[in-house]
């Protein structure tokens, strides 16, 4: 899928391309299926522009899950052959280079895999920058998406408590996860409060849903609130994480060794074809998506 214009969904085309090779340190996969994130649609539609300028036309995608069927040079952890899951470049096609990977679980699908790598790297990287740790009580903001599901799961089997921000609609999938279940919208304070008697140690907020300052009221510290989503939070003295240019792989293989395991679990809801990738874009620009979109492979 590349798109030569920015616009909406409309600008994606299927087009036949030339397969992309591994240089050193790569790999190239066979994609049988590839996540979709939120920043992909963004990018699509130039809103990044500024920040990421692309030559256009360009190829779209960085999530996915395949079979390795090439290995550039000084790779020694996987052999042409071997099932992986990873982040890498254009992703939403039937070949793609990967920068980073990892083993996909052999009882996980290839579409649920292809959902892992941008949560997983997110998620942990929050909660790193948050210092959460056993014995905390965490609320995180938008608990029902990719990102808040596998930091709800993360934070969980650090042996903190939980609290899930999420839809009406989502609120026994958040529990299933493990957290204490509320809702957004006016009253939020009270009711997380109410939830945690003891006080809330942590805040992560991956929605963007404009609560910044009521997290660092129920905190009682800015310097305990991070967001991935809300650019306004350093105004009020909150943080903002981004991942640019971090090496995924460490975040790739915990999360890979608790799937394995059964810990941990980000369900497929909603699954296009490659040539239907602007609709998977759609889905996900509505902001209402439980769990992960995936584009699979003709």
């Amino acid at each position: 899928m590349r798109f030569a214009r920015y616009g909406g969904p409309e600008v994606l085309e299927f087009v036949d391309v030339e397969a992309p090779h591994a240089e050193a340190g790569q790999i190239r996969i066979a994609v049988r299926a590839a996540g979709v994130n939120g920043l992909e649609w963004k990018i699509r539609q130039g809103l990044l522009e500024e920040f990421q300028p692309l030559r256009l036309p360009a190829g779209i995608g960085g999530d996915a899950a395949g079979v390795v069927d090439e290995v550039g040079d000084g790779v020694t952890d996987v052999r042409v052959g071997d099932a992986v899951f990873g982040s890498g470049q254009e992703t939403y096609a039937e070949h793609a280079v990967l920068t980073s990977w990892a083993p996909k679980p052999e009882k996980v699908s290839f579409e649920e895999a292809a959902g892992f790598p941008t949560p997983f790297e997110t998620a942990l990287r929050v909660l790193d920058e948050a210092e959460v740790r056993r014995g905390h009580t965490v609320l995180v903001n938008g608990a029902s998406g990719g990102v808040g599901s596998a930091a709800v799961q993360f934070a969980v089997d650090r042996g903190a408590t939980v609290i899930g921000v999420a839809g009406p609609s989502n609120q026994d999938y958040v529990t299933s996860l493990g957290a204490v279940a509320t809702t957004y919208g006016p009253g939020l304070v009270d009711r997380a409060r109410a939830l945690a008697p003891h006080g809330i140690d942590v805040a992560v907020d991956v929605a963007g849903s404009g609560v910044i300052s009521e997290l660092i009221d129920l905190t009682g510290d800015p310097g305990r609130v991070v967001s991935i989503a809300d650019f306004t939070a350093p105004a009020h003295g909150a943080r903002v994480s981004t991942g640019f240019g971090r090496d995924k792989t460490p975040a790739l293989r915990e999360g890979a060794r608790l799937a394995a395991t059964g810990r941990l679990t980000l369900p497929v809801t909603q699954t296009f074809p490659l040539p239907q990738a602007g609709a998977a874009q759609a889905a996900s620009a509505t902001g209402h998506v439980r769990g992960r979109i995936i584009i699979t492979m003709p």
